[in-house]
């Protein structure tokens, strides 16, 4: 996908929790199977593509969040006891907006899914930290309101924002998080970039998606992560 289209996909992504039963045809299906191989080999997660397993949001609290139809989904898998939930939240939104590119719906769910039924996707020393449902939906969903993107990045020293700066944090401010709290923060520094996820349940896997969003959106700017990511 080339920049327009991810900004594309961005814009056009909203979470839907009622899906149709129709198959992923097999040509997008092999393209985000190829695409999450990749993810994995550049990232280091175990991210699997599960494809018309309706037990994975069947049973446990899978009636919560009004989740219904799911059949498909990507389960985020990386090592237990390491800290990789904010690559979980990066990786795997690069792999949804291909989804949303390729006509296919999307939904983030950190509780309201079969966690025995997935973990079965995971070895005994992976962890899944969350799911994204995946398929097509009976509505394209809604946009979520964002906060004011004034409460969600500034400068170190008070300045003005440069433009590509604050084009980051506006595609920041379209990204999926928990309860749509929206609690990361992005500090510029001179040309160094400091992003922060709050405290509470799935911060950092917000952190992740919202720093993606922010890379697309600063393309062609010389700047970098404070972390050196």
């Amino acid at each position: 996908m080339d920049h327009d289209q991810l900004v594309a996909a961005i814009r056009a992504r909203h979470a839907v929790r009622r899906y149709l039963d129709q198959p992923i045809p097999g040509e997008v299906r092999a393209e985000l199977d190829a695409e999450v191989a990749r993810c994995n080999a550049a990232s280091g997660l175990n991210m699997h593509l599960v494809l018309d397993e309706p037990a994975g949001f069947k049973g446990g609290m899978s009636h919560y969040g009004t989740l219904v139809g799911v059949r498909n989904y990507l389960a985020l898998v990386h090592t237990t006891g390491s800290d990789r939930d904010t690559a979980c939240g990066y990786w795997g939104q690069h792999v949804v907006l291909l989804a949303q590119h390729l006509g296919l719906n999307s939904c983030w769910v950190g509780l309201t899914y079969n966690k025995r039924q997935v973990k079965t996707h995971a070895g005994a020393d992976e962890k899944v930290a969350l799911v994204v449902a995946l398929g097509y939906g009976e509505t394209p969903g809604h946009p979520h309101k964002s906060k004011p993107i004034e409460k969600l990045g500034g400068t170190a020293d008070g300045s003005p924002w440069p433009d590509w700066f604050r084009s980051g944090v506006e595609l920041a401010a379209l990204a999926p998080t928990g309860l749509n709290q929206q609690k990361f923060f992005f500090e510029l520094d001179g040309t160094v970039v400091r992003a922060t996820p709050g405290l509470g349940s799935y911060t950092k896997v917000d952190l992740g998606i919202a720093r993606y969003h922010f890379e697309i959106g600063a393309t062609g700017a010389q700047w970098q992560w404070a972390d050196g990511a």
